[in-house]
């Protein structure tokens, strides 16, 4: 039976481990995005162009098998998996207060059929680094100590020939298909994963080098420029942690990824905090 592979904050075909957990159910999945109104509400205009580009990308490098429908997850996502009649539906973990709630919602209307979190955003997955007790760190150095020791995975060899990809027009009824809008905004830097890797590259050539001083230097382009990409996740902080070193600079970058999985613990354990 085949499976469904929702994108989520994980707009990437690379180091993706819940295209590796689809594709192992028989190798035929379909991809889809879904986009929730809730959050278009909440976004601003650039915020929605970086993510509407990510999922052009997203697109082309599916050869354009990638089913974009709109409307709430909890009948868009079963919907889809009746269509194909999907075994299961696949994601990357949201550790989010929405997030969970919004998965629980659609884990209860898929019924039957399972909803299964591999991986997450993040380096280390909330939750995850604790104290000898079990209980959360409330600061950040202890959590960085312990985070450091805890480690975690080298990047997931995934790609876009890991499955057999579903075309959308061969999808019976092609239950809501949406077209990917465009807000004609021009952003400095372009979206996906394409580009993020561009921009990872370029920093590890000409920023990585005096990062630790630079990066606190409002004159000088002394960061890398990663922010939004690892928000959506055209790229996953694994990938850029591989490619780090062991010196000054390379050290103080790791640090700086520790602080979002820090914040991201947080606020999984405390919800209110956000």
């Amino acid at each position: 039976m085949p499976a469904v592979l929702w994108f989520r904050r994980d707009l990437r075909l690379e180091d993706l481990p819940a295209l590796s957990t689809a594709a192992d159910v028989d190798g035929e999945v379909l991809a889809c995005y879904v986009l929730d109104p809730r959050l278009q509400a909440s976004a601003g205009a650039r915020r929605l162009q970086y993510l509407y580009d990510a999922l052009r990308d997203l697109r082309d490098g599916l050869g354009g098998r990638l089913l974009v429908t709109r409307g709430d997850p909890k009948s868009r996502v079963p919907a889809l998996a009746k269509a194909i009649g999907a075994a299961s539906v696949h994601v990357s973990g949201d550790f989010t207060p929405f997030g969970r709630r919004r998965d629980e919602q659609v884990r209860d209307a898929l019924g039957d059929v399972e909803l299964v979190a591999t991986g997450s955003p993040y380096l280390v997955s909330p939750g995850r680094v604790t104290k000898g007790d079990g209980t959360p760190y409330k600061v950040f150095t202890p959590f960085y100590d312990a985070w450091r020791r805890h480690g975690w995975r080298p990047p997931a060899a995934s790609g876009k020939d890991a499955a057999r990809w579903i075309d959308p027009a061969d999808v019976p009824g092609r239950p809501g298909i949406a077209d990917i809008p465009d807000p004609g905004v021009a952003l400095e830097l372009p979206a996906g994963e394409r580009a993020a890797r561009r921009q990872w590259e370029q920093f590890l050539n000409t920023g990585l080098s005096g990062y630790a001083d630079n990066r606190n230097r409002p004159d000088l382009p002394g960061t890398s420029r990663m922010s939004a990409h690892l928000k959506f996740g055209t790229i996953h902080p694994r990938t850029l942690a591989a490619d780090l070193g062991r010196g000054k600079d390379a050290q103080a970058y790791l640090r700086e990824l520790a602080f979002r999985d820090f914040y991201a613990a947080v606020v999984h354990e405390w919800p209110d905090s956000v």
